[in-house]
């Protein structure tokens, strides 16, 4: 880095865990690297062995946590993690919550959360060893939503395994939130927690920390981001890391140097302009899923299936663009409603149709020196938006086939426009360009859509692997059409 920016960093993050501020300096404690997991941090101190090691990929829950940061509004936000694929600076100016915090402690005795009341009034714990997990996702679930559905309870508990209570005693527990006590101590200690919090983001600088094997770098600017990648285009940008951190977890690589974009304030923000929104790339999956929930009813609907919450807590939606997978989940529902990136370097912003952005198998058009800073998203003109994702499991699975389409219909009940957009039927996500082009113009009927689907059949050549064989994804593709077809006749 250059040298004005090396004097204005820190070499040290600050967060408190539970109620403790801590202060970790990667200059003097060379035990740590940033790459090392907010699970493995807190399993190596004493009296934290709550939190436990399942799968190291985000998929069982046992390492959940908590954390608490401030939102714009200067309140309390809280969100699961799975702490096991969390690099430790993404803790920087948050609270964490183990469960070990959440009992408090009254005239010498030990008085349980309301969750953990519920969990033993319905027997919902055997083994333990999930349990933990469980507890914090209920926690979290408490604390946003007073009087829980059945939906919600289930997208709360989507990221926890349990191989030996069958879950509903787990349910069970849930579904007593509605009479458990609306305040506990978190509650009483709000006030603090935000002053604390306000203290240490106030006086935060950008972290920079350089060893021989590794450089991390988190700005708190996007100037700042735009010029670091200008300088190191070698860089590997990092949003939430729930996909980058299995090359750490999973298959134990070294990553070098990494320019986290977590604490940029200017990505995570969601505004919607006059005829389109404006979504930045840090946004959160979760953020998205909740935020358009009336907006864009088809995206939202693929965002339901996408991982766990505990993941879309994580995950970003410039991450799922910037891996250029072609099974990346939000790829077909966003080409289906011609959504724009924008893309900025030090010097220059661009935008581009996700459709030229894509150019092969994890290649894309963006350059070493570029970000995805935004994705520019049309408000919906009269069309029929739809998606579906087909996967062996409903939750915490990888996309055999999914799509996304759109449709505008003329009074006439003819095709006036149509968009088909498969993830997983190429190397990368991809419009059925003939089968469009076969649809325009013709009556939207049932004899119509058959002829269709043979072209459609013949328009992709995809892989078999362990999901699917190719001509299982060749039929899954016209059964999707046709399942379209008849909930828009």
């Amino acid at each position: 880095m250059e040298a004005e920016s090396v004097k204005n960093r820190n070499t040290y993050i600050q967060f408190l865990l539970n109620d403790e501020l801590l202060t970790i300096d990667f200059e003097q404690d060379k035990r740590l690297s940033p790459t090392t997991t907010v699970l493995n941090y807190v399993r190596d101190r004493a009296h934290y062995k709550g939190v436990k090691e399942g799968c190291a990929e985000g998929d069982c829950g046992a390492c959940t946590l908590v954390i608490a940061e401030l939102g714009a509004d200067q309140d309390l936000h809280y969100k699961t993690i799975t702490s096991c694929i969390v690099f430790l600076p993404y803790l920087n100016g948050k609270q964490l919550f183990t469960v070990e915090y959440l009992a408090d402690k009254q005239k010498g005795e030990t008085q349980l959360h309301p969750v953990q009341e519920a969990l033993v009034k319905t027997n919902g714990s055997q083994c333990g060893y999930c349990t933990p997990g469980f507890v914090m996702s209920m926690f979290n679930l408490y604390k946003n939503i007073e009087n829980p559905e059945r939906e919600d309870v289930e997208q709360a508990l989507s990221g926890n395994l349990c191989r030996c209570t069958g879950y509903q005693s787990i349910l069970d527990a849930a579904y007593l939130f509605k009479d458990l006590p609306k305040e506990d101590k978190f509650f009483r200690l709000k006030e603090k927690i935000i002053q604390d919090l306000s203290t240490i983001t106030s006086t935060a600088r950008s972290f920079y920390i350089e060893r021989a094997d590794e450089v991390y770098f988190q700005p708190q600017t996007l100037e700042e981001a735009l010029k670091y990648k200008k300088e190191n285009p070698q860089s590997i940008l990092v949003g939430g890391a729930s996909d980058l951190a299995l090359l750490k977890t999973k298959k134990h690589q070294q990553l070098p140097h990494l320019l986290d974009l977590s604490q940029v304030l200017e990505l995570k923000e969601i505004v919607k302009k006059e005829d389109y929104w404006e979504i930045g790339a840090t946004v959160s999956l979760e953020q998205l899923r909740t935020s358009f929930e009336n907006e864009f009813p088809s995206f939202r609907k693929m965002l339901d299936v996408f991982g766990s919450q505990q993941i879309r807590n994580m995950a970003t939606l410039g991450g799922n663009l910037g891996s250029g997978s072609p099974i990346g989940d939000t790829l077909p529902v966003l080409m289906a409603h011609q959504a724009e990136l924008l893309i900025e370097s030090a010097d220059e912003k661009r935008t581009e149709k996700l459709e030229d952005y894509l150019l092969g198998y994890r290649k894309t058009s963006l350059m070493p020196n570029e970000i995805i800073t935004k994705v520019l998203l049309p408000s919906d003109d009269g069309q029929i938006m739809w998606s579906q994702k087909v996967s062996k499991r409903r939750d915490l699975d990888i996309s055999t086939v999914s799509a996304g389409f759109s449709l505008k219909l003329t009074k006439e009940q003819k095709v006036q426009s149509i968009i088909l957009a498969f993830g997983g039927m190429a190397a990368i996500t991809n419009r059925a360009y003939q089968t469009e082009e076969f649809l325009l113009g013709k009556a939207w009927e049932r004899s119509v859509i058959e002829e269709a689907m043979q072209i459609l059949s013949d328009e992709f050549r995809p892989l078999s692997d362990a999901r699917a064989e190719a001509e299982g994804r060749k039929l899954l593709a016209k059964n999707l059409l046709m399942k379209f077809f008849q909930e828009t006749r």
